[in-house]
């Protein structure tokens, strides 16, 4: 639960690097995204693994979408895919 929460901060920090006019979106279809999946067994990794990557690789399209650096999403990246 405290990895998902991270990762939720985290992406909520990236949206702020976006454009003003697309920030509500992107917000709501992040909360969106991690209250669908909150019910996830906590103890099953396989699925977890796979929703974290998910969380990382949509977080760098969109950034690409609108030529946010990437390196921003560093911090993402170890919260999703290092730990």
């Amino acid at each position: 639960m405290q990895k998902a929460l991270r990762a939720y901060g985290e992406v909520l920090r990236l949206i702020k690097r976006l454009p003003k006019d697309t920030r509500p979106y992107y917000a709501k279809y992040a909360r969106e995204n991690f209250v669908n999946y909150r019910d996830v067994e906590a103890n099953d990794k396989a699925v977890l693994d796979e929703l974290f990557n998910r969380t990382y690789t949509h977080s760098i399209w969109v950034l690409n979408k609108y030529e946010v650096d990437v390196a921003a999403a560093a911090k993402l990246k170890g919260i999703c895919c290092c730990e």
